[in-house]
């Protein structure tokens, strides 16, 4: 069969579905307002105000109790644009369209997914959930399952639920759980491929990613307790004191004693402390005040906790400090959103195409230079994500 010159939207086209089969955790995840970035020309910093579900309290007797609207936002910013540059000539335009891809495309657009799903993978400091042994790699379905009590005891809804772990938990993982109850379709899924099948332990996927981060907790030490007693609902600060060395990290998660997490809709205890999170970089001495997702007590339609932390109540940091752990990643859909925008098409340039398929826009730009006889091109992609439902995620700590 004769080559034919590759046209630049016949690249384009190829590289986006390249890039969307290499994603793994980004795929997973939320991308329903995709649409409200999809305008030519989007800029950096375009933001999006996203309205979360309403809570109330249910009342008893006949006599009606008017509430008022708990209105909640969180936003979604794009603000990252990645490229990969990659020189190819006017003969390799005439390769077939596999062969184009398999030698020039494929090598880079793996990259760049990998890149996008490392950035989403930054999710985790926002997550205070948290379930495994620091230091230990997960290798059992036990931490599958808390996981699951933790997405439940926080109302997600059951499906779509998915796990994405790194290469060593997802090898450990596999050989732990290879004779538990599993069916044989999956089973052999598994032994062939080194993967898990889709439908397992109530998960829709178990996935791999080798983009899964690393954390090093903070070199937070002493004895430390709660400062000042939280009695405003809603705050978002803690005061923690006792600390000898004061630097915590964003996405330092730790317990209060006494304080422990509700279920979002019956507003009892689950009998499990609260895990905070901190949400921002602390570096002070003695005393350090903490940014944590607001709290509120059980008598509020927004409760959190049962009770908010109260002067003196010791303070447990999970996991060794200056310690560097895996942050694997439990969640419902809907925990995490990524939207990408269209980019501007330039003028002038020797090629330029923008295609848009389930929701990722992507666009390529090539130009001749004439100073050294080049034909430079650029693939670029411009997104932005978001932890919107934290609750609705877990860290599995490895």
């Amino acid at each position: 069969m004769s080559n034919s010159i590759l046209t630049i939207d016949m690249i384009t086209r190829k590289a986006l579905e390249i890039l969307e089969n290499n994603l793994v955790l980004t795929r997973t995840v939320n991308r329903q307002y995709d649409d409200s970035f999809a305008v030519e020309g989007a800029k950096i910093g375009s933001t999006l105000r996203i309205r979360l579900p309403d809570r109330a309290l249910v009342t008893d007797g006949a006599a009606l109790q008017v509430q008022d609207d708990n209105e909640q936002y969180t936003t979604l910013t794009v603000s990252s644009q990645k490229h990969i540059g990659v020189n190819f000539t006017t003969a390799e335009l005439t390769m077939q369209l596999d062969d184009f891809a398999e030698r020039v495309l494929k090598p880079r657009i793996s990259q760049l997914a990998s890149s996008i799903d490392a950035d989403v993978a930054n999710s985790f400091k926002y997550i205070g959930n948290s379930v495994g042994t620091p230091g230990t790699t997960p290798a059992t379905s036990l931490v599958l399952l808390q996981a699951q009590q933790k997405l439940n005891e926080n109302a997600a809804v059951m499906s779509p639920r998915y796990a994405t772990v790194n290469p060593a938990a997802n090898a450990a993982l596999i050989e732990g759980m290879k004779g538990l109850f599993n069916p044989v379709s999956a089973i052999s899924k598994q032994f062939k491929n080194g993967v898990f099948g889709e439908g397992i332990l109530g998960y829709d996927e178990l996935n791999m990613s080798q983009s899964i981060k690393q954390f090093t907790t903070g070199s937070r030490a002493g004895t430390v307790t709660v400062n000042a007693t939280v009695t405003t609902e809603g705050s978002t600060t803690v005061v923690l004191t006792g600390l000898t060395t004061t630097t915590i990290k964003a996405g330092d998660v730790f317990t209060i004693a006494n304080v422990y997490a509700v279920n979002p809709q019956t507003r009892e205890s689950t009998g499990s402390l609260y895990q905070f999170v901190a949400l921002a970089d602390v570096t002070a001495s003695t005393t350090a005040s903490v940014t944590v997702p607001a709290m509120y007590s059980a008598s509020q339609a927004l409760a959190t906790v049962d009770a908010l932390p109260v002067s003196g109540a010791a303070v447990t940091f999970l996991g060794a400090a200056s310690t560097q752990y895996p942050q694997n990643l439990i969640y419902h859909r809907d925990a995490i959103t990524f939207a990408t925008a269209d980019l501007l098409l330039p003028q002038g340039v020797d090629m330029a195409s923008r295609q848009v398929h389930n929701g990722i826009s992507l666009r390529v730009v090539r130009q001749y230079d004439i100073n050294n006889d080049r034909l430079p091109c650029r693939i670029d992609v411009l997104y932005g994500y978001s932890v919107i439902r934290p609750q609705m995620a877990v860290r599995l700590w490895g």
